[in-house]
């Protein structure tokens, strides 16, 4: 067992779509519904799932470019709009926590780390899916990137993130699993730990972890190992 004493006054700031759930079958059911609204085919999910990871706006001109018929600029507010009101309403009906997740948290918070979800997720649907999986309550606050200066990959957003639980940015940690995420840490000279199971157009190999972790078992190890150290090479746990 690693000696936990290193978490203690530290703040871990997650992502939230493809690191701490897996949320792609209800965020691409919303997209196929919208495009079949507009005479489009429906999108596989292995095909659009690295879409996720930059907001709704995003995943819905990538998906529209996909399906062969890229929306109109001066649409995409009225597309925005109405994806997201059919999203909240199935907003978990698929969505689950990765395996381990929720064990990992509560180890973190008993060592006396702070948590924060910094996502490009709106925060209100952020804290929509939290509340529905029941994991509202292990987070100390949650910055969707309407509540920060500019989204990841920006720093502002985790320094915001980071300092919405009073934590210090350099004692923080940020655990993702694509380039918003690995972007965001190093502008803001933080520890980078990446998952290997989320959603990224960019091999997550390519993304320059400090750490690659396969499962949540893993994570706590990996956030003591990058605070007391802060090792510069990426290693696989």
């Amino acid at each position: 067992m690693p000696d936990l004493a290193a978490l203690k006054g530290a703040t871990i700031a997650f992502d939230l779509d493809g690191t701490l759930v897996d949320s792609a079958p209800d965020l691409i059911a919303a997209l196929n519904r919208l495009l079949a609204e507009h005479g489009h085919p429906a999108l596989p999910l292995a095909e659009a799932r690295p879409f996720i990871g930059r907001g709704a706006a995003w995943l819905i001109q990538r998906g529209f470019t996909a399906a062969g018929a890229p929306a109109p600029s001066d649409e995409a507010p009225m597309l925005t709009q109405r994806f997201i009101a059919d999203y909240l309403t199935r907003i978990a009906d698929e969505t689950r926590p990765f395996p381990g997740v929720e064990a990992a948290l509560l180890r973190l918070r008993a060592a006396g780390a702070s948590l924060v979800v910094c996502t490009n997720k709106r925060t209100d649907l952020s804290v929509a899916l939290l509340d529905a999986l029941g994991m509202k309550g292990l987070f100390d606050a949650v910055v969707g990137a309407d509540a920060a200066p500019a989204p990841k990959p920006d720093a502002r957003h985790l320094i915001a993130a980071v300092e919405a639980c009073g934590g210090d940015i350099a004692r923080a940690v940020m655990v993702g699993d694509a380039a918003p995420d690995a972007g965001a840490a190093r502008a803001a000279g933080t520890g980078l730990v990446l998952v290997s199971f989320g959603y990224t157009e960019t091999p997550v190999a390519e993304l320059g972890a400090d750490v690659l972790i396969d499962h949540y078992d893993q994570l706590v190890e990996a956030c003591v190992r990058l605070l007391d150290a802060c090792e510069p090479a990426a290693q696989t746990l």
